[in-house]
């Protein structure tokens, strides 16, 4: 029976408690452990069978128990604190009011694809979605002006179950939005407030709910409305479901709905930032409206757009980016070929590499670079492998100086650090350890925090943990239908006092799940073999619904566990989401991490453990690599790149093995004191809280952003955007002349004044005449480059060293000098290149043109 009418009922609070509405519908509770105990006192088990959703629990607590907590003062008071300490928050002055003053006029719009911000709002599926919402977090404790732009999934990501056999199950929940906390964006006239995106042959229709993160808005689309068809109320059902056109419709969505929103919403945006290539697609909406809008040419509108536009790789193989058929962009969006006036080839090299490759297929990557005035890997050695990936894009330039550059990732401290360990920083190291940079001398008071208290509580979150992983495996077998055995097994898994491995990530079978099993044998051995050394592991993580073989690994680990009659020893806690992250970071001994090297961009759950004490125990890779991985845990190997997989798995879960048989389990179990405190193991946790915690948190990471990215693109968008865009028409301009004569500059002559046997430090000078064509000095940087020379004969490590321009000879030549010395021995190489000078560009390798001689 339809409804012919709807009505949208919000809880009924006494006067004297709606600031808990208040605090309901800002996500600020979520790292603010005030405001949290406030919704744990009003009903702990309500506020655990809600997923710790607090709008949900508003509506449906009973009557009876608010009118009980109207007369609690110490209730209310607590209430007040926490609505105070919101307050103090949202008016504070921030960092970046200190950085750009009380005017700035800004707006950066960051757009991903997934969003983990706290377990009751299920739209994300791991990593990339947490760490977006841990950059909106930081960006609220900041003060950046952000916006983040999103999608609203009606079944996120699916709920995990395993069957008897072990194999991974999904179950897709329906999200009850006017549960959650979210607002559902209205016009004045309070209706809903909508933007209309074009497909083929018809219209999509999408609203907007904004959650509210701190300080900072995140917006999300629901398409599940009418007058959508079916399939179009289906594009915002699923995160990560569906065929190919269904990802193509949400790619469309996010960053060309994206943008419209931004504008339905009165936002003027200085600088858009992709996280990952899924909203690649709005470079082409902006494209669009500057041309239609403000009467700029494409070269212009793509000047404009491409200056201010902001790009994040998280992808280190070419299987992880989103690659679309040709005939399918077209049909998609082959009206902005149209309205750009690009053949339709050259349209679809705006997604290629190789241009001239009219087969290729079209990659939202290489579109989302060839839009970015800043673009970024998220590790240092994640760069590394990226600039080797994409230097096709930029040919001739040397690897090490192809423009993507590396910010480490990080995560949000005061969401991932458990509350008793917080109130223990909060004690010793002051309010302020969570954006404390590495060199405050705050983090010198590590010391002052006694031995005995770090481990005790370290204790009690493992003992949380433990009794967490048993409830929540009992509920699972019950919803099952296991035997009473198996239940009443389940209720005694791990041992409070045993050494306990976490490894809880997606199951990607790069990742290698399934390493720590590879000699059955010795395994066992360490689980058993020594009653006075006993290990336990607990393992969590979802495989893609179709990757067959992540499956497979989950079920490998079960059958693992019960051929070999391991129940209590090892745990494989299903349904692995934010809450259960946050207790095993917190409650396990150690953390493990084990993927193919340099397949892993970054890896953020080690960081969380490192930030609540845990040591590592990792293959170098990601954020690890750049660890103090000696001080702080165990390096498994020493980066070694290996030709042959198989013999790469022998070789470092061997290393594993002893590892943790000679290494981690002695120091945990054989140098405990008289009160039986493990002090050389409690001196590792410390330095891998001092250590870690201030350089790979997001403070750090979005300070970085901010001063390397946001900023600049933001004030270049200021720059072209004036004297109605007479600098992006009169940069596009000289691009044009740039592409049209950049190949006839010709270097002529070069002088050196050295022969080829030299001394170190001696000064060698140099001269060249350059043939420019048409262009004059005032368009070029002629630079020396010198370094080393490799086995293959090439220069490496090189340095550039730019050329003094003396004037033009009888000839009409560019004449240069320079000065070189080289500061080591051995066989050394020199060259000269020409690069491009504007002083409207953001870097010389913008153009994607250089000459070198020859």
């Amino acid at each position: 029976m339809q409804p012919i009418r709807t009505f949208n009922v919000s809880p009924s609070l006494p006067s004297r408690l709606e600031p808990l509405r208040r605090l309901a519908y800002n996500l600020h509770w979520d790292w603010n452990v005030e405001t949290k105990d406030v919704f744990r006192r009003l009903d702990p088990d309500l506020w655990e069978s809600s997923h710790h959703n607090p709008v949900l629990m508003l509506g449906t607590i009973s009557q009876g128990r608010l009118l009980e907590v109207v007369e609690d003062e110490g209730f209310l008071a607590q209430m007040d604190r926490a609505n105070r300490q919101l307050e103090d928050y949202l008016q504070e002055r921030t960092w970046y009011q200190k950085q750009r003053g009380q005017d700035a006029k800004e707006c950066y719009a960051y757009f991903s694809a997934e969003f983990g911000l706290v377990d009751c709002l299920p739209v994300y599926s791991g990593g990339l979605g947490v760490l977006a919402g841990d950059h909106l977090k930081s960006a609220s404790d900041l003060g950046l002006p952000l916006v983040g732009v999103g999608l609203l999934y009606q079944q996120g990501y699916f709920a995990q179950y395993l069957n008897a056999d072990g194999w991974q199950q999904e179950r897709y929940l329906m999200n009850d939005f006017y549960n959650m906390p979210l607002h559902l964006e209205r016009n004045a006239d309070g209706s809903e407030l909508r933007i209309a995106v074009n497909y083929p042959g018809r219209k999509v229709y999408a609203r907007v709910w904004r959650v509210q993160v701190g300080t900072v808005p995140l917006y999300l689309l629901d398409t599940n409305i009418e007058p959508n068809n079916s399939y179009d109320h289906d594009i915002t059902d699923q995160l990560y479901g569906g065929d190919i056109d269904m990802r193509i419709h949400q790619e469309i969505m996010l960053g060309i709905g994206g943008v419209q929103m931004l504008k339905a919403l009165g936002y003027e945006v200085t600088a858009y930032h992709m996280n990952e290539g899924h909203a690649a697609f709005s470079a082409l909406e902006r494209i669009r409206t500057l041309i239609q809008q403000d009467g700029l040419s494409y070269a212009q509108a793509r000047q404009v757009v491409s200056s201010s536009n902001i790009f994040t790789t998280h992808t280190p193989v070419p299987a992880g980016i989103d690659l679309f058929a040709p005939d399918k962009i077209l049909h998609y969006l082959g009206y902005y070929a149209d309205i750009f006036s690009l053949p339709k080839e050259q349209f679809l090299g705006l997604g290629r590499e190789n241009t001239g490759d009219l087969s290729a297929p079209f990659s939202m990557a290489v579109l989302a670079l060839k839009m970015a005035t800043f673009s970024n890997g998220v590790a240092q050695l994640h760069g590394v492998v990226s600039r080797q990936m994409f230097q096709g894009l930029w040919k001739k330039v040397p690897v090490e100086e192809v423009p993507i550059a590396a910010i480490t990732n990080g995560v949000h401290a005061r969401s991932c650090v458990s509350k008793s360990t917080q109130e223990l920083y909060d004690r010793y190291l002051g309010p302020n350890w969570s954006s404390a940079p590495p060199d405050s001398q705050l983090w010198e008071r590590m010391d002052a925090i006694p031995d005995e208290e770090l481990w005790r509580n370290h204790e009690r979150c493992r003992l949380d943990m433990i009794l967490y992983v048993r409830e929540h495996l009992v509920k699972h077998l019950r919803d099952r239908g296991a035997s009473a055995s198996e239940i009443a097994q389940a209720q005694e898994v791990l041992d409070p006092n045993v050494l306990t491995v976490g490894f809880a990530r997606r199951f990607a079978t790069y990742k290698r799940a399934t390493l720590w099993m590879r000699d059955l044998n010795r395994i066992k051995q360490i689980l058993l073999g020594n009653k006075d050394r006993k290990v336990q592991f607990v393992i969590a993580g979802k495989a893609h619904p179709k990757d067959i073989p992540g499956k497979e690994l989950i079920r490998d680990i079960n059958h693992f566990i019960r051929e070999q009659h391991l129940e209590k020893q090892v745990v494989f806690v299903p349904n692995y989401d934010i809450h259960i992250a946050r207790l095993l970071v917190a409650g396990c001994d150690i953390w493990l991490n084990t993927p193919r090297r340099p397949r892993e961009a970054s890896g953020t759950s080690g960081m969380k453990a490192a930030m609540n004490g845990l040591p590592n125990l990792s293959v170098l890779d990601g954020w690890w690599d750049e660890a103090d991985y000696v001080r702080t845990g165990w390096p498994i190997g020493h980066g070694e790149n290996y030709e042959d997989p198989n013999y790469q798995d022998e070789v470092e879960a061997n290393a594993f093995y002893d590892l943790l048989e000679k290494e981690v389990a002695p120091l945990f179990y054989d140098h405990r004191d008289g009160d039986g405190l493990p002090r050389p193991w409690v001196a590792k946790m410390k330095n891998a809280i001092r250590l870690n915690c201030p350089f790979f948190n997001t403070a750090r990471m979005v300070r970085e952003y901010a001063q390397r990215a946001y900023f600049p693109a933001s004030d270049r968008y200021h720059t072209l955007i004036t004297e109605n865009y007479a600098p992006a028409k009169e940069l596009a301009a000289w691009k044009s002349k740039l592409a049209d004569h950049w190949f006839n500059i010709k270097v002529k002559d070069i002088d050196v004044s050295a022969a080829s046997d030299i001394e170190v430090n001696q000064t060698v000078s140099v001269k060249a005449k350059v043939d420019l064509s048409v262009l004059t000095n005032d368009d070029v940087q002629v630079e020396l480059y010198q370094g080393a020379i490799d086995a293959h004969g090439e220069i490496v490590n090189a340095k550039p060293v730019v050329m003094d321009y003396q004037g033009i000879d009888p000839q009409g030549l560019g004449i240069y000098t320079g000065n070189i010395t080289y500061t080591s021995s051995g066989l050394q190489g020199l060259s000269l290149r020409v690069l491009p000078k504007h002083p409207y560009l953001s870097s010389a390798y913008e153009p994607r043109l250089i000459a070198w001689a020859e």
